[in-house]
């Protein structure tokens, strides 16, 4: 059964194949909704889309392992790699410039085909370089 690390909470948790990261987290007792930069992290535990992709709450950062997990969703590409913001109504409608793009995935699109180590609440960089490209 494949490891899911959580580098943050210093948790560590055996999953079937398949499990999606929300599952995984929710199970280990880790709080993946953190909020903006940490801020609104209990309201976005309550409100949230409930593993549906349209929120972009849940969102994490694949340190190790981004071989061992889905491809990117249509929604991720969606909020991650479109640079514009998209016609669809949406709380987050585009993260494409808020660093980690690369490995950022949603915890509820992600599905564990191995072992991967996780970092929950990446840190949105609204002032780097990329923000105001």
């Amino acid at each position: 059964m494949p490891t899911v690390k959580f580098t943050k909470e210093k948790k560590e948790i055996e999953v079937p194949v398949g499990t999606d990261l929300r599952t995984a987290a929710q199970k280990a007792g880790v709080n993946i909704y953190d909020g903006f930069n940490g801020f609104g992290a209990k309201l976005n535990s309550l409100f949230n889309c409930h593993g549906f992709g349209m929120c972009g709450t849940c969102r994490v950062n694949v340190t190790q392992g981004m071989e061992n997990t889905n491809p990117l969703t249509v929604r991720e590409k969606i909020k991650f790699k479109t640079p514009i913001p998209t016609p669809m109504p949406d709380p987050l409608p585009c993260l494409a410039y808020i660093g980690n793009e690369e490995t950022m995935r949603l915890a509820c699109m992600t599905r564990i085909e191995g072992d991967v180590e996780i970092e929950t609440g990446p840190p949105i960089d609204l002032f780097g370089e990329n923000f105001f490209s």
